[in-house]
């Protein structure tokens, strides 16, 4: 294992996925690592939508107040590298190599000795995190969940505060096809005596956190009951809120354009303010506000290009969607928006193209990319225009690029174009529009 190249083919060669859930192999290579999940503290994020960008909240909350704060998240947007941060800094190809050469032989026993053969692919990048955020003497690490919650392999750490953003219908076929069984395994990060802190959940989903909380004797935070948020008019690209619970902030802003974002935002808020009970560190007003008010993540409305307005979004599900759907109504209402969309065959795309279609100021193009894997392909655009509502149509393309110099050319100084669908269709874009590669 010399170079950069050689690491990530290790990693991206690993099974993705085994037979049985279990974090009991999990449990059995970070114990052969030295347990180095047990150095680290800090909040464990888990939900449907919205992990990300509470990530990037809390991370730059934390920064604020002079921490050194680790984050993992996925997937990428750019570089692999982008999943394994401190301080917003990408692990280096050096520090990425070592640590694969550190798991690489443990690996290699697992595979030898174990029934089911050794970890897979998430585990593999998860232990790096752990080692990694364990040599690196940060002060807090801020952990996504990869899927789900109860059988991610994260979960074999404790935080000092967990968080739930949103429960929604994705990724069915391994989670359950109803909220109360998708919201059971997002439950499942609720550890004994560990604040949680959730968004506005449908009922049936909150009434899951609740139980799960009072049987963990968990203090449960909910958005909307024991915090909660008032919109006020934007100015510019922004969303401004006042945030009410145990504190209480005024016109706190976020960059991050929608409704969502503001939910987002005030979970990231409550679980800090919650981290800081049990630290009993000062909360300070303004750099409360300056962290919120600078919080950046690449892919959530993000504008890629001035004149003409050029944005991207993977809202690559249907709750993003709706989502999404609802901001561009708020936002964009009195514009055309020319919408380029290309999604993943396994997600909810007929759902999507309805939501989608239904907007009348939207002009839909639809593509398509190259998939993560041969199993993972996007849905033919054909297939997609077939599912538009009735009596709307769409433009098929078959790359992205030649639907982007469509609605360029077609576009006037007043409308607007967005890229949405695939997070990995919108790395490529943004890639494109930001002159950066990923080798």
């Amino acid at each position: 294992m010399t170079d950069y190249e050689a690491a990530l083919a290790f990693i991206h060669g690993r099974t993705k996925f085994k037979k049985a859930p279990t974090l009991t192999r999990m449990r059995r290579f970070l114990s052969d690592l030295g347990d180095p999940q047990l150095k680290v503290q800090g909040i464990h994020v888990a939900g449907t939508n919205g992990k990300g960008s509470t990530v990037a909240n809390l991370r730059d909350l934390f920064m604020a107040d002079g921490m050194t704060v680790g984050t993992y998240t996925s997937p990428f947007i750019v570089r692999f590298n982008e999943r394994i941060s401190v301080d917003g800094e990408p692990i280096s190809d050096e520090n990425l190599v070592a640590l694969v050469k550190q798991v690489q032989p443990v690996v290699a026993e697992l595979d030898a000795t174990l029934p089911t053969g050794g970890p897979t692919e998430f585990e593999i990048i998860t232990a790096m995190m752990f080692l990694y955020f364990a040599s690196q003497s940060i002060d807090i690490a801020i952990i996504e969940v990869g899927l789900g919650g109860l059988y991610d392999s994260t979960n074999v750490w404790t935080p000092k505060v967990s968080a739930i953003t949103t429960i929604g219908y994705d990724h069915m076929h391994i989670l359950g096809d109803t909220l109360t069984a998708i919201a059971t395994q997002k439950a499942g990060i609720i550890k004994p005596d560990v604040p949680v802190v959730v968004g506005e959940l449908p009922a049936e989903a909150q009434a899951v956190m609740v139980a799960t909380a009072t049987e963990q004797h968990a203090r449960l935070q909910t958005l909307g009951v024991d915090f909660t948020t008032k919109l006020l008019p934007p100015q510019g690209w922004e969303e401004r809120f006042n945030y009410d619970g145990e504190a209480h902030f005024k016109d706190l802003t976020t960059p991050l354009l929608g409704d969502y974002q503001v939910a987002n935002a005030a979970v990231a808020l409550t679980a800090y303010l919650t981290y800081h009970q049990q630290t009993e560190a000062p909360v300070l007003a303004k750099d409360v506000k300056k962290a919120l008010a600078n919080v950046r993540w690449p892919g959530r409305l993000e504008r890629v290009n001035q004149e003409p307005l050029i944005m991207i979004d993977g809202a690559h599900n249907e709750p993003a969607m709706l989502e999404l759907a609802t901001t561009l109504k708020e936002r964009f209402g009195q514009q055309m928006v020319y919408v380029i969309f290309a999604v993943l065959a396994d997600k909810q795309h007929q759902q999507m193209i309805q939501t989608l279609g239904a907007l009348p100021n939207v002009r839909l193009l639809l593509t398509q990319f190259a998939g993560p894997s041969t199993q993972r392909q996007a849905t033919d655009p054909e297939m997609l225009a077939a599912e538009m509502p009735n009596g709307r149509d769409a433009e098929v393309f078959d790359n992205w690029q030649a639907a982007l110099m469509q609605a360029t050319q077609e576009m006037s100084d007043e409308d607007v174009l967005l890229l949405t669908g695939s997070l990995y269709f919108i790395s490529d874009v943004r890639a494109y529009f930001k002159g950066e590669t990923d080798d």
